[in-house]
Order: structure tokens, then sequence, then C-alpha cells
């Protein structure tokens, strides 16, 4: 049995601004809760939340962990008196409530999973944050359904090639938007059936050629009130909105609402973070039964843009803030 020190490395963003606050630091290792895990990290994702959080605009909820980081991939170190899935030594996944960002994480085993057969710990940890979050708005509050058409705003952030392939794996058609003639293609070679750049053409326009003017059924947004009158125009009858983040703002003035009652629309959308365990164990179960296969079989894994040493954060960060990326970014943990 691996000897656990006392003290970790982490990450330390301080009390927020620029990529620059994030720092090395020591702290004390934590100590998982009952129905926790401790996992030795190897890799950790960065995903926007967390430059959100290290700007200050995005604290962790009440219990969580102050260290950044929503997941991680790596070895099962210690159990929680009440944690009976996994045992030490198990090679695992997870969607945590932040702290990833250091050597060791605690996750509650219900949003812990075992590696796909055939992944290394840079891949299984590029799962939890993009998949749970597709799982859940997607195919959860959106009802993707075979043979529906799907539009996903940005198409080569992680969130939109997850949806990409997880649409088109499950039968629905599934334009993207991007902003260069490059992420357009990027989106069609992940399997997009059509790829509109934002920059050059009305996705309203072409989102009604290629339905033959009937609109798409399901809208999945990161980019909020900038888009929302245009992306009610885009929804056919019975469509549905599905909003996960507000990098367009999230306001709206002087909106026709009249499409939402002639076409019987549906706006919706969800946080990850703030949900229950229990939960946020639901769709583990969910992905573990109809997702991990077929991650297995080789189908609709995850693209790697870059990798940094954990060290190196605040290069991931620039990186992430950049927007020049197509898929994840990854930060190594030393073991």
């Amino acid at each position: 049995m691996r000897t656990l020190p006392a003290e970790m490395s982490f990450i330390d963003h301080g009390a927020g601004g620029g990529p620059e606050v994030l720092v090395p630091g020591r702290r004390p290792l934590p100590v998982p809760a009952a129905d926790e895990v401790l996992i030795r990290v190897e890799v950790a994702g960065v995903n926007r939340p967390d430059v959100q959080q290290r700007s200050g605009n995005y604290p962790p909820p009440p219990g969580a962990s102050p260290v950044m980081g929503l997941e991680c991939a790596g070895e099962v170190v210690a159990l929680g008196s009440a944690a009976a899935r996994f045992r030490i030594g198990d090679k695992v996944c997870a969607l945590t409530n932040g702290g990833a960002y250091a050597e060791y994480c605690t996750a509650p085993e219900a949003q812990t999973l075992p590696w796909p057969a055939g992944y290394d710990a840079l891949r299984a940890a590029a799962l939890p944050e993009t998949y749970f979050t597709v799982w859940a708005n997607l195919f959860g509050h959106g009802k993707l359904a075979a043979g529906e058409t799907a539009l996903v705003h940005g198409g080569t952030s992680g969130i939109g090639v997850t949806a990409i392939k997880l649409a088109r794996e499950f039968g629905a058609r599934i334009f993207a938007t991007a902003g260069s003639a490059e992420k357009c293609a990027a989106s069609v070679g992940f399997g997009a059936d059509a790829a509109i750049n934002y920059r050059d053409e009305d996705f309203y326009e072409r989102t009604k050629a290629l339905t033959d003017g009937r609109g798409v059924d399901v809208i999945l947004d990161m980019v909020g009130g900038s888009y929302f009158q245009k992306n009610l125009r885009s929804l056919g009858r019975d469509g549905r909105l599905v909003l996960i983040a507000f990098l367009g703002g999230f306001s709206v003035e002087a909106a026709d609402l009249r499409p939402i009652m002639l076409k019987r629309l549906v706006i919706t959308g969800s946080t990850m973070r703030p949900r229950t365990t229990a939960e946020k164990g639901v769709l583990a179960d969910a992905l573990r039964e109809k997702v991990w296969p077929v991650l297995e079989a080789g189908r609709c894994g995850p693209e790697i843009f870059a990798s940094f040493p954990l060290a190196e954060a605040a290069e991931a960060h620039r990186l992430m803030e950049s927007s020049a990326h197509i898929g994840k970014i990854m930060l190594t943990v030393a073991s």
C-alpha cells in the first residue's frame, strides 16, 4: 500500500485575477468523507469554469474544495468509511467538486468512473466535465433523439466536440458554429453534418436552409444573451433551447417572445456544479451504461489539444482564454 504524504502540491489562485495569479503552493492532503475516494491525480482537465473561478466570478459552493479543478484521472489511494465501489489501486476518473489542480483530490464515489478499457490517464481525465455536461443537457434537458437535428454553438470547444460526436453516435443530425474556417473544418471532421462560420455567415439563415425551412430540434448554447433571439428563430416547432453558459452575456433586451408560443418552444438550461451527488451519480450511471461501451469500442473519444505540467497552469489558462484551442486542455501531475 502506498504511504501517503502529509502535504501535497497544488495550484493556488490566491485572491483571484489574471492567469499570472496561478502559482504552485503546498497544503495538507484532503481527507475523504464517508462517501468519497481519495485519488492520486495523474492528469486534470482545464475548463471554462476554472477560468471564471480564478477570475473571482465563480466561487466554489459551500463545502467544496477551494482548490480549482473539476475533473481528474488517477489512482484510488484511500476510501471513505462508506465507499465500497472501488478498491485501493483502481484507475478512475472523476467529476470532482473542486480540488483537481493538485497531487491528490477527493471525489464522491458516485461521481467516479473506471477508465474506459484502452484509455490512459490523459484521455480518461478529459472525459468527466464535458461528457457529464453534454449527457445532462443535450440528451437530458434537450431530449435529443435519433432522427432529430441539433445545433451546437462552439463546435471545437471540449463541450462542442463531445456534443458533435455523441449526437452523431446516437442517430441525430448535428450542425455546429465556429469562428474560423479551420475550426469549421475540424467540426466536420469530428462528425458535424455542417459547420457555420459565425463571423461570415448567419447561422439562422444557414440552419433554415439546411433543414428546408423547418428549423432545428435542439440548440446547445454556451453564448447566451447575444444569441437568444436568433436561437429562437432557428428552432423548429417543439424545439428546445438549452443554455449552459453565458459567454455572450446573460441579459436580453427587447426580445421578441412570440416564437416561444407560436412554435411551442422550451427554454431550459443548467449548471453542473450545484447538482447534488445523487443527481450526478445518476448521470455517471447513465454514462457507464450508454457511453462507456462506445468509448471502449474506439468511438466518440475526447480530442486533446495540449497538455501542460501542473506548475504551468497559468499557460494553460492563457491558452483557454485565447480560444485558439480545438478540444481539451490538460494538466499533467508528476507521479
